[in-house]
């Protein structure tokens, strides 16, 4: 992973893990290394952000603890460039990030896209808790039906349990909170490509 680069990656993996974990600026880390005598461009530590967090993302996956039964599912805004975008998130009952989905456009088709991709990763949870969004509602019934009928298990399969309450589903807006914070002082995403990247990384991190 870190063949031919010129910094050690203890180097690397520090400045990473701080830009995606911590609110710091690109600058910032480009000061804080100055003044460990270590002399990079923060130009640099941002090419390696956006390299190196889907190829640590990765590995962290395959060793990443089994999800509970209980997801809380909910979308929050994210801007970029001037525009807003829609980031579909959702976390478990102990508070692990399940899965995220980055959305220009939140319809029932991102609804979907983002439902189907956590079935396929982690399977069916038990019940799934979301706010009173009728078009989320409608994309769980819908990905939940589609699941039941791919399965070849020859058993029967209970419909996902949906518990759809404001109040239940605080967990995941105190979630976004912490999200939303360490993307403002990055001042905003360039690119529907990096800004993909840069909350894979901060997901997997938080």
């Amino acid at each position: 992973m870190f063949n031919g680069r010129h910094f050690d990656r203890s180097v690397i993996l520090l400045c990473v893990r701080w830009y995606l974990a911590y609110n710091l600026s690109l600058r910032d880390l480009e000061e804080m290394m100055a003044e460990r005598g270590i002399h990079v461009d923060h130009s640099t530590v941002h090419r390696w952000v956006v390299h190196f967090a889907p190829l640590l993302l990765e590995r962290f996956n395959r060793r990443k603890r089994l999800v509970t039964g209980k997801w809380h599912v909910d979308e929050t805004y994210i801007r970029m460039r001037g525009r807003w975008m829609y980031l579909y998130r959702a976390v478990d009952s102990m508070g692990d990030t399940v899965e995220f989905f980055f959305s220009e456009m939140r319809d029932l088709s991102a609804a979907k896209r983002f439902i189907r991709k956590a079935l396929r990763r982690h399977g069916r949870p038990d019940r799934i808790v979301i706010d009173g969004s009728q078009t989320n509602r409608e994309a769980i019934i819908a990905c939940d039906g589609e699941s039941r009928l791919r399965d070849q298990s020859q058993r029967p399969l209970k419909p996902i349990s949906i518990r759809q309450s404001q109040y239940l589903n605080n967990r995941i807006e105190q979630d976004h909170r912490l999200i939303k914070r360490r993307i403002r002082s990055m001042l905003g995403f360039k690119s529907i490509t990096d800004a993909a990247t840069i909350l894979s990384g901060i997901e997997m991190v938080h």
